[in-house]
């Protein structure tokens, strides 16, 4: 997909006419273009001009820039633009959390021509004394600089998937594969991933080599064996593709999917039974005769266990679980029956209500809520009281017409930095539903940032933490909290934790959701959706929470509108 690549480049451009002191609408409109590309599920290259124009904030001009780089590779006004700033300075704008202003002063200041020479100065404490320069400035400058070099070893799990998804669609399609499979982190699920595994059974391994490395993904060819090939795609991720017999396919996958400590376990069973496990099979060790392999149940089913989901795969408990018959019973997608963080043009959203609606019914919701933000977030236009009273009017007049279907009045309300809540406590008693939240002071102290999101969950009216630990993978780390007195607190005030699907949040992740589950808390999975087409997303959010353990019944936005609503109001009631 190059709706990343896209976005990258008009953040860029956004970045360098700040520096050269360009019209801030200007500015604003190529940010807002490229957070609407950024989360367009369906990839921009496939696009024809009319629909681009339907993307919320891209005209013509954007449109046909869009179209210049699908063509061509590049944007031409941005790489003149690119001429007019000095490479170094450049350079500098890709760390994480350092802005245009601050970039162009360390350049002119200091002359720093690239990274490493940021990095230096950092670590020599020579940027403090600086106009806005502090100690806390160097450390997340250096926080930013390791980000970048994490980002070059690990790529987020939206943007790898639909390249291994790609490349699997096209050999399905070009060569004679019986069967073929994801495998590797990504088959399951975590929310970054160093590469891309692909296996494949075919009985003529040759032709399906030769089309793997020249698939169109293909920038560089690493490796091309007989059964086994890898390449570096245009995007930086290496593939590795093996083909194997169709009776080993099954042990294959599994060894294949890991994780090393899961195979780990599963090889020391083995033992045990006077078994041995490998990529082609199961077999009885003392006379090496084959047992099963071809299905990846094999693996399972002869050491006396239940097939272990791919998600489930981490030395976390799950074989134990097996032994007792204790797994936990997914949840699915299809058990998703609307979605409680939704966005509207009321605030930064892109969507009319009555838009809104169809989407989620073409996907089969029965609700959604409308979560616009309250007024301090002023960035993204921000409802005031007034605003929100009239919001709610209008859903409830829509809800007079509506049949099988229900428009959720709530709001997404800022956690002050002082901890208190951006609406009194009168107006938050008119929404059917509050999600709370922070969007500013990430860095204060562990102990503030706490105390801000107990504060929230004690707030009778303060339904769902949303993206408790603030982080977006690549860009920015998690805030500093005190998650295992969170979780306490929302286990005491039935205050819900958000699995929010934004594949750059995946906030809670996999581990802090496994924690709040044992707990007995309950969650919602949610989008965070400002673009219709970022309902898709909740698939990712489904991912982690199979990571998570979670069940259907661990999630309220699984139950029928009637329950949730009486589920909501139960806190209230305390």
């Amino acid at each position: 997909m190059k709706n990343q690549e896209i976005a990258g480049i008009f953040n860029e451009i956004a970045d360098l006419l700040e520096i050269k002191g360009e019209n801030p609408f200007r500015i604003r409109a190529y940010r807002r273009a490229a957070q609407n590309i950024e989360g367009l599920a369906k990839d921009v290259a496939g696009l024809s001009k009319e629909e681009l124009l339907e993307i919320p904030g891209i005209g013509h001009d954007l449109a046909d820039k869009i179209q210049e780089y699908i063509t061509t590779g590049k944007i031409k006004s941005h790489e003149d633009l690119k001429k007019e700033v000095p490479e170094g300075l450049a350079a500098l704008l890709t760390v994480p959390s350092l802005g245009p202003k601050t970039a162009k002063l360390l350049y002119e200041r200091l002359k720093i021509k690239d990274i490493d020479e940021l990095e230096h100065l950092a670590r020599e404490h020579k940027l403090t004394g600086l106009p806005g320069i502090k100690d806390k400035t160097e450390e997340n400058i250096l926080r930013g600089i390791e980000m970048i070099k994490r980002g070059k070893e690990r790529q987020p799990l939206s943007r790898v998937l639909p390249i291994a998804s790609d490349i699997v669609t096209h050999l399905k399609k070009n060569t004679h594969v019986e069967k073929i499979n994801i495998a590797g982190s990504l088959r399951r699920s975590k929310d970054t991933v160093k590469d891309i595994d692909i296996l494949a059974a075919s009985t003529n391994p040759h032709d399906v080599m030769k089309a793997f490395v020249h698939l169109p993904h293909v920038k560089e060819v690493l490796m091309q064996g007989p059964t086994k090939s890898s390449i570096i795609t245009h995007e930086g991720i290496q593939v590795d593709l093996r083909v194997v017999e169709d009776e080993s396919f099954g042990a294959a996958l599994a060894y294949f999917t890991g994780s090393k400590e899961h195979n780990i376990r599963l090889r020391e069973m083995a033992v045990k039974k006077g078994l041995k496990i490998n990529e082609y099979g199961i077999f009885r060790e003392k006379d090496n005769k084959k047992l099963g392999g071809q299905d990846e149940n094999d693996v399972y089913k002869i050491l006396g266990l239940p097939y272990i989901p791919p998600e489930l795969r981490e030395d976390t408990g799950e074989v134990e679980s097996a032994l007792k018959g204790s797994l936990p019973k997914l949840i699915e997608l299809k058990d998703i029956k609307g979605d409680l963080h939704v966005h509207s043009k009321q605030s930064d959203g892109s969507h009319t209500f009555e838009e809104l609606i169809k989407a989620a019914r073409d996907r089969g919701y029965e609700y959604i809520a409308i979560t616009d933000h309250s007024k301090g977030l002023g960035v993204a236009r921000g409802l005031s009281e007034e605003r929100v009273m009239g919001e709610k009017k209008e859903i409830e007049a829509i809800n007079k017409k509506l049949k099988g279907f229900k428009l959720i009045m709530g709001i997404e309300v800022d956690i002050r930095s002082d901890g208190r809540m951006d609406f009194s406590d009168e107006v938050l008693e008119k929404m059917d539903i509050v999600v709370a939240s922070i969007h500013s002071g990430f860095r204060q102290s562990k102990e503030q940032i706490t105390k801000r999101i107990v504060s929230a969950m004690k707030n009778p009216y303060v339904s769902i933490i949303a993206h408790p630990t603030g982080r977006l993978i690549g860009e920015r780390d998690p805030y500093e909290i005190d998650m295992d007195y969170i979780l306490k607190i929302a286990k005491e005030t039935e205050t819900a934790m958000e699995i929010n699907a934004y594949p750059l949040r995946l906030d809670l992740n996999d581990i802090y959701a496994k924690k709040a589950k044992e707990l007995g808390i309950k969650f919602v999975i949610s989008t965070d959706t400002h673009v219709i087409s970022q309902f898709d997303y909740m698939s990712y959010g489904v991912s982690i929470a199979k990571r998570g353990w979670l069940e259907k019944e661990d999630v309220l936005n699984t139950m029928r509108y009637d329950n949730l609503i009486k589920v909501l109001q139960r806190k209230r009631g305390k």
